[in-house]
């Protein structure tokens, strides 16, 4: 039988405790030796006298979703008869790039089914859209299916606290041991390996194609900036002479689109540009592609008299091209307001350090964003509810290039 995992929202699914009960016979044996020239550390399976079964309850703090020391939580999970019957979870440890999972849990009942498969592909995949660098999570030694289970999805171990739960974890048999997935390291592509050229009407189709695979399920369930790049295509703003698109071999691998933008200083209006989205087909991300796209694109709208380029995008990949956040050109957003994502590129020297500064708007006109939206919503009301409740587009407030102008 086939199981629908859907995305458990923050809102909704905030302190679920999450039953995590086991029994086992057998338990993973850690011994660590001290030695003339150093320590030795062991780990053995083993059988236990009789069953050992370990419960939620044993536990003052159960594991929940959401708990408050996990900032950058995200958790999926199957739901049965408005029953949770599998979750699981992650947080982004931002200061080492690494993902962790902070539970996975099937209900007996649906064990041996895929499901845990299932879940941990899920997880591969955004770390991969992510970048980051590996995954890691926690078990017991003495959760012997749960350790069998993670390096047979290609876990290794990577560590282990000895007292971690209490001062006698070593023979109680209950040591924390640390498992990571890391993600393979990808070739860079050259020049002479894509083609990077204008869009074409014939390449409308898979351009979208490929923006809905970059997207899908990166900062929403689904993803909605495929229809964004259609609906840009139209809008006078858009900048088709510099958007370019990369292929290999004959397929769509890639693509930047550029709009007009603008920054105000009191009666004084200066264009600018901006893009998004910025994106590449997953299985290409990490090849250098993005950049090759951005380091030709703005040759081009150098040569073409624009000034500078104000994003939203990632905090951690534009500044590797030589972008900075906006106040070192003392802009703002309309409210006054600047952060690590919001950021420039002068596109000549000191080209935008003379204005003095308020961005008012990122598109010279937003009507067509609006219309965007208005479309977005419509279409969405108009559907049956069994069949909006799983459409990918999440019609909801946010700026157009949050997530739009990451990678």
């Amino acid at each position: 039988m086939e199981y629908e995992i859907i995305h458990l929202s923050k809102e909704e699914w905030k302190g679920t405790v999450i039953p995590i009960k086991y029994t086992t016979d057998k338990y993973y044996d850690v011994v660590v030796n001290n030695t003339d020239k150093g320590f030795t550390v062991e780990i053995e399976k083993k059988d236990f006298i009789e069953p050992v079964t370990h419960t939620p309850e044993e536990n003052n703090f159960p594991d929940k979703l959401y708990e408050d020391h996990y900032e950058n939580a995200y958790a999926w999970g199957v739901v049965v008869n408005n029953e949770l019957v599998a979750a699981i979870e992650t947080n982004q440890e931002l200061w080492s790039n690494r993902l962790r999972i902070t539970e996975l849990w099937v209900s007996e009942k649906y064990q041996k089914q895929g499901i845990g498969h299932a879940l941990i592909e899920i997880v591969k995949e955004q770390a991969r859209r992510e970048r980051r660098r590996a995954i890691i999570l926690e078990t017991q030694s003495c959760n012997v299916n749960a350790v069998d289970f993670y390096q047979h999805e290609g876990f290794s171990l990577i560590g282990m606290d000895t007292c971690c739960y209490k001062n006698n974890d070593l023979q109680r048999k209950e040591v924390r041991l640390e498992f990571g997935w890391f993600l393979e390291k990808k070739k860079r592509l050259s020049d002479e390996e894509i083609e990077i050229r204008m869009e074409t009407t014939e390449d409308w189709h898979n351009v979208e194609l490929m923006t809905q695979h970059a997207f899908w399920n990166k900062h929403n369930p689904g993803c909605d900036e495929h229809y964004l790049v259609h609906k840009l295509r139209l809008d006078k703003d858009y900048l088709p002479e510099i958007s370019r698109v990369a292929v290999k071999d004959g397929e769509i691998i890639g693509c930047i689109m550029y709009s007009k933008a603008r920054v105000v200083d009191g009666a004084e209006t200066h264009e600018i540009i901006t893009f998004g989205p910025l994106c590449i087909e997953p299985k290409w991300q990490g090849c250098g592609v993005g950049e090759l796209l951005l380091r030709e694109t703005m040759i081009l709208a150098a040569n073409k008299g624009y000034k500078g380029i104000v994003i939203f995008g990632e905090p951690d990949y534009y500044p590797r091209i030589g972008f900075k956040t906006c106040d070192n050109f003392n802009i703002t957003t309309a409210d006054g307001k600047n952060f690590d994502a919001f950021m420039g590129f002068e596109l000549t020297k000191d080209s935008m350090k003379r204005f003095l500064l308020l961005i008012v708007c990122i598109f010279a006109s937003c009507t067509w964003w609006i219309k965007y939206r208005l479309d977005i919503i419509i279409a969405i009301e108009v559907m049956p509810y069994e069949v909006r409740r799983k459409v990918a587009i999440i019609a909801k407030e946010k700026w157009p290039f949050a997530g739009a102008a990451s990678r």
